[in-house]
């Protein structure tokens, strides 16, 4: 019973966000009442379960959120993806541009939100299309490819972070697994996969028209070195407090000193403070320009951090009503791996919600009893969640319909390649998870 009120509640939110038209916050919330008090939790009970798991979710992952979309406006007001992208492109040649587009996302990606890697990049996407003289999915499917490895696989990605907190992984190695399964994941469904598309006659054209981001004269830009830096530089503090970590004792104030600025948030953190220099009063820029970009892009996450709050809500409902208990028994004795059962139960939320971040919070409370009771690791729990969040590019998510116009598909063409790429993404990531697993405990 309680696993069928649960396949309620989820059919009712995706009632709410796709036919009502609320939007995710809005429609979080009235799931979590349905589903708290339709479980037994009693009415106090269940307001006092959303306003623990609406406060515990953004009072770690609010500063990321907040964060890095600062450290993403400031990036590409400065020019730095941009310089990146084009760098990059100028060595590999017009005819592995592909490759160049998609390590180029790849880089970009680690650090940014999907949402705000999109923006940076598509004008860049654009502008080789057009200097290249090329289709516009041979270097769009492979940006799209790397961004989406990027925000499935890699911290400090907010979705890896959420989960690793709740399955109390180390997220050093969830990145570390996070790039050996990412990159050749990268591979196959960014230029390869362009290879099929363009086989089976998907070759949309150049929307007219369309507003872009500003393209930076060369004298304008910042230099490649300094742009991967500042690009890459949560990353490399995190990297560097886990190496630490197991390289000096434990209890020594440097390894503190490593852990605090190593942490999610204060990495990025740091790196913002050092885009403020690189990306700004470096290039000429007054603190005052720089602090009007940061505070618009902390504006438009506004929405992005009440959805993100309500599915905490509605994962810490899904705990205290015992449905992840309930989950675990009924499959304990089910002849499967925890890892594919984990990327199965995400996968089926995300079809149903469409949201990737909403199917993550729903997915780990309810597979957090099976990650306790299996001794499976924690951190391939956490990629297999992760790559079970991507499954499908279902149209309920916004991701759907801002590829399908910015890439000018009609709705068949954009099952091929959006459903098509987000679903290969899916699939390669848990036969990587599981490739590991044989070799980690």
């Amino acid at each position: 019973m309680p696993l069928i009120i649960l396949i309620i509640g989820i059919l009712f939110l995706f009632f709410l966000i796709v036919k009502v038209k609320l939007n995710g916050f809005l429609s979080l919330i009235i799931a979590c009442l349905f589903v708290g008090l339709a479980e037994g939790l009693p009415l106090m009970k269940t307001i006092a379960t959303i306003e623990t798991g609406f406060g515990g979710t953004l009072g770690h992952l609010g500063l990321i959120i907040g964060f890095g979309a600062m450290f993403g406006r400031i990036m590409a007001d400065g020019g730095g993806a941009q310089r990146i992208a084009e760098t990059l492109i100028a060595k590999f040649g017009r005819k592995q541009v592909a490759w160049a587009v998609a390590f180029t996302g790849f880089i970009v990606g680690i650090t940014l939100f999907w949402e705000v890697s999109f923006i940076v990049l598509i004008p860049i996407v654009f502008t080789v299309a057009i200097a290249g003289g090329i289709p516009i999915l041979e270097a769009g499917i492979p940006m799209l490819a790397a961004i989406t490895v990027s925000h499935c696989f890699l911290p400090p990605h907010p979705g890896p972070v959420a989960v690793s907190g709740i399955f109390h992984a180390n997220i050093g190695l969830v990145l570390i697994y996070g790039i050996i399964i990412g990159i050749p994941t990268l591979v196959v469904s960014g230029p390869l996969f362009y290879k099929f598309i363009n086989s089976i006659g998907v070759n949309p054209e150049m929307k007219k028209g369309l507003a872009i981001s500003k393209i930076f004269k060369e004298e304008e830009l910042p230099g490649f070195g300094i742009s991967v830096l500042t690009a890459l530089f949560p990353v490399i503090l995190i990297v560097v407090a886990m190496i630490a970590e197991f390289i000096l004792p434990k209890e020594a104030n440097i390894t503190k000193f490593f852990s605090f600025i190593g942490s999610t948030d204060m990495a990025l953190f740091i790196a913002l403070l050092v885009s403020i220099y690189t990306f700004g009063t470096r290039r000429g820029k007054t603190i005052p320009e720089i602090m009007k970009s940061s505070e618009e892009a902390a504006k438009a996450i506004a929405m992005i951090l009440l959805i993100m709050g309500g599915g905490g809500a509605f994962k810490q409902v899904i705990v205290d009503a015992g449905v992840g208990n309930y989950v675990a028994k009924i499959t304990s004795g089910l002849p499967i791996s925890p890892l594919i059962l984990a990327w199965l139960i995400t996968a089926l939320i995300r079809m149903c919600v469409g949201s990737s971040t909403i199917s993550l919070f729903m997915a780990a409370g309810i597979v957090l009893p099976i990650v306790e009771q299996s001794g499976i690791s924690p951190e391939l729990m956490v990629l297999a969640v992760a790559c079970g969040s991507v499954f499908g590019g279902p149209p309920t998510e916004p991701c759907f319909w801002l590829v399908k116009e910015y890439f000018n598909l009609n709705l068949s063409q954009q099952i091929k390649v959006w459903c098509g790429l987000c679903t290969l993404i899916a699939v390669l990531g848990l036969a990587g998870v599981l490739v590991l697993s044989l070799f980690i405990h």
